[in-house]
Formats: C-alpha cells, structure tokens, sequence
C-alpha cells in the first residue's frame, strides 16, 4: 500500500511521543514493503547527529524528498509559530495528498484531523486517524487554540474510515461520549541501547544509580512542578535530574528553572537524545512520571524497556501499563506532593530490591507494548480502511 502520514513535526524523531510512534511504525511498514510517506516541517530540527548508517537518514531539501529507515520525507512550508505552524502544515499535508494515488492518508492527533476532510471527500484513499491524547484538555493552549481543538475532537469521530487510540482510557471516552467504535493499538517500547556512565552523566554532574529523573516536554499537564515540590520535602543526597524543556511553554519553563535553581540538588539538562538519553536511563535510580494528563505516554514505556524503578500518577493511562503499585513500581495520587515525596522515598529505600522488582515488571510490559505486534494491527486498520474507500 501507499500511505501518507500527516500530523508530526518530522524525522528523524527527537522530543515527542507522536514523531517516535511514527517513525517505529512507519520503518516497520516500509520492511514490509510498504510506500510511506512523511509529511515535514523544514523548522524541524532533528539534531540527528547521531543517526546510524544503516539509517539512511537523507533531509529533504526544498522539493526534493529525503528518506529515512525506509521512508519517503517531504518537506512543505510552514510558518512559526505556537499553534499556527501545526494547523497550516497539516492543512497543506492533506492537500498534498489528494491525486497522489495513495490508498490510506494517516491523521496524528486531534488538530491535523481537522482536514481529514480533505483526503475523504476528494479522494479515493481510506483516512485514518489515531490519537494520542486528548488535546483539547491540555493547558498550554489559549481559548481560540482550544476551540480549534474541540472541532478536530468533533471531526474525529465522524470523519475517519478508521480511528486508532493508544490507550484503552481513550477507546473508553469515544465510546461513551460519542458511541464511536475506536481500535486499540497501543505504542510499544524501545529497544534498550546500554551506556556505560560516561560524558554525559559528567555534563550534568550526575552519578550512577545516585538520581532520579523525569522525562519530557515542559509542560503543564506533565506536572514537572510536582517532582520539585516532592524533593524539597526530601532529606536525600540524590540528585534530581529534570530532562526535557519548553513546548511553547517558555513562561511555564522559566518559572520552573527558577524554582530549580534554589536546590542544588537539582539540575535541568534541556532536551538530551540519543545515546546521552540512552546513558541517563541505564543510571538512573528511578524515573518519576506525575503527569495529569496522558495518551500513552513513551517516556513510560522507555523506562520499562530500561528496568528503571517507575514512580507514576495514577491517572488511567499510567495505570494500564502499572496496574499495581509495589517496589520497583508505585503509584501516588495524582498531584498530591506528600505522596509523591512518601513513594520516592520508599523507592530510594532499598535500591537493590526496587531494581529486582522493576526488572519483573519490565518483562510483563514488554510483552504487551511491541512494535511489531502495533504494525501487525494497524496494517489490518489499513486494509479495511482501504477496503471501505
């Protein structure tokens, strides 16, 4: 088949849960022989320096198409800036892929849905849509955003041949709210590269097994506030390492440096990928996750796939991957600090134990959350999507 995928920033895939489930997926069609083509932003920054031979990474240039892992990579213009850069790329993506002959156009998150449209009704390719979290509910976004959001929300389950969530909390809402049928495929974890501590635990003044992090965009439904709040209420030496920044957040973000900067035992490392993260996560004494709203968080599934000890809030997406809170893998309520800073704690108690503990766990995740188990269904998606149209 001849697929397009529209509604990611780019790759090679740095931040960002939608570019990683996109690139795991679309390198696994393209082995099975699939065309897949990605839709980029020539803003994208991909930082991909070190990206294996075997890769193939080429940028597209202008009009010329570059490749990666197998797939077609076309740039189209967009402008910057928070918000309006998504929606015009994804509009000019779904234009692009009418007349071209390809038999599904693949929809990322609520916003890029709203020109499924397009691909429906002018040509003969099923559209299919998957989304990753419910956007519309996130906090970042002003009230115009917001309310182009809740119409992508709207078109999502009456548009699409198909629509895919990642999480069954998701299936559950279009079911209940809109009485839509939905197809779980939830993402799948990495494939773990083991680093030796190094450069980059030196960089940031870390020691092995001697801090905890938390991964992500900073933003405020990821709550990375929460963690500051918890480890001021700590008496430990362990340091806490907050990876990610802003997401259009820079206020959100400045605010968060200056708290941080009143610890010592805090640092803030910025984006850091690749190998650097790899390292990060082979040494960590335990990863904390507190956020408030999730799809199916990857960052979750990374630490898995590392049997790194989990501390988790326990909205419903965390609690599909940790259905049981217990060493090696607690759950606290959600945005309450004192039971965040009592599961760290217990965490930090016995490191040995919790390691153990997260190893047994990692194992039970690992084989549920697979890649190619999440290709083999979505290639079923296509075929009845494609079938349909």
């Amino acid at each position: 088949m001849r697929i397009a995928m529209v509604g990611l920033r780019g790759l090679p895939a740095t931040f960002g849960g939608i570019e990683k489930h996109v690139e795991e997926l679309g390198a696994r069609l393209a082995q099975r022989g699939h065309e897949v083509t990605v839709f980029c932003r020539p803003s994208y920054l991909t930082q991909a320096t070190n990206v294996p031979a075997e890769f193939g990474y080429q940028p597209p240039a202008g009009r010329r198409p570059g490749s990666y892992r197998g797939m077609i990579l076309r740039n189209l213009p967009a402008p910057e800036g928070k918000g309006l850069e998504a929606f015009v790329h994804s509009g000019l993506a779904a234009g692009a892929s009418v007349g071209k002959g390809y038999d599904v156009v693949h929809f990322h998150a609520l916003g890029p849905g709203l020109f499924s449209p397009i691909p429906k009704y002018l040509s003969r390719a099923g559209v299919v849509q998957t989304i990753h979290g419910l956007d519309d509910e996130r906090s970042k976004w002003g009230r115009g955003a917001k309310a182009l959001l809740g119409a992508g929300r709207r078109f999502s389950h009456t548009v699409p041949d198909e629509v895919v969530v990642v999480s069954q909390d998701l299936g559950n809402t279009y079911r209940e709210l809109y009485g839509r049928d939905t197809i779980y495929i939830p993402n799948g974890g990495p494939t773990p590269t083991r680093v030796a501590p190094g450069a980059t635990l030196e960089r940031f003044g870390l020691e092995p097994g001697r801090y905890a992090m938390f991964l992500g965009r900073l933003v405020p439904e990821k709550d990375p506030g929460l963690v500051l709040d918890a480890w001021s209420r700590l008496d430990t030496d362990v340091r806490l390492a907050i990876v990610g920044d802003s997401a259009n957040t820079d206020l959100f973000t400045a605010d968060l440096r200056a708290r941080a900067a009143t610890d010592p035992r805090v640092v803030m490392t910025g984006y850091v990928y690749g190998e650097d993260l790899s390292e990060l996560l082979c040494n960590a004494a335990l990863f904390v996750q507190p956020s408030k709203l999730e799809g199916l968080p990857i960052t979750l599934l990374e630490a898995a796939a590392y049997e790194v000890p989990v501390v988790v809030s326990d909205i419903p997406p965390h609690l599909e991957v940790v259905p049981t809170s217990g060493p090696g893998h607690r759950v606290f309520p959600v945005t309450d600090a004192d039971a965040l800073a009592a599961a760290i704690k217990a965490e930090l108690a016995d490191p040995a134990a919790s390691r153990a503990a997260a190893s047994q766990w990692s194992a039970q995740v690992a084989a549920h959350y697979n890649w190619d188990l999440a290709t083999d269904r979505l290639v079923e998606v296509y075929e009845r999507a494609a079938r349909r149209r």
